[in-house]
């Protein structure tokens, strides 16, 4: 039998686009490293990033939700959350700027993968969240 969607929870296909967009972003990403002709430190620069950037979009989401619910957020934590996002973001531009192995088109597919990923990752933090709060409403 169908579950009922309850009120405010993402629908299936909202949910299902961001897990896509987030799995597209993360593996195209790690596809292109895992190609790449670069030295393999270089490579553990970019994955740390990806990694790095990950966490503090989701982390920075849930502080920026958390304060706009009422509920209690430090304001260390809320700005270690902003400041770790903008220096993963930072990181990423400054190495591929300096990347000089790194032909122009690869350095847009990597900034875009990063991007996407970040974007996907914040959003599927939501829809479980909205998720999680439309059912424990009833």
């Amino acid at each position: 039998m169908k579950e009922e969607r309850k009120v405010g929870e993402p629908t299936t296909a909202f949910k299902g686009a961001t897990w896509a967009a987030l799995l597209i972003g993360v593996t195209g990403y790690l596809i292109g490293l895992f190609n790449a002709s670069m030295e393999l430190n270089e490579k553990g620069y970019y994955f740390a990033i990806l990694v790095f950037g990950l966490y503090a979009a989701v982390s920075l989401q849930k502080a920026v939700r958390d304060k706009d619910e009422g509920i209690p957020v430090t304001g260390i934590y809320y700005g270690i959350s902003w400041l770790a996002l903008i220096i993963s973001v930072s990181l990423m531009g400054i190495g591929l700027y300096n990347a000089g192995s790194i032909v122009l088109s690869e350095k847009g597919f990597y900034g875009m993968a990063f991007v996407l990923s970040l974007f996907a990752a914040i959003t599927v933090q939501k829809n479980i969240r909205d998720t999680q709060k439309a059912r424990d409403r009833d």
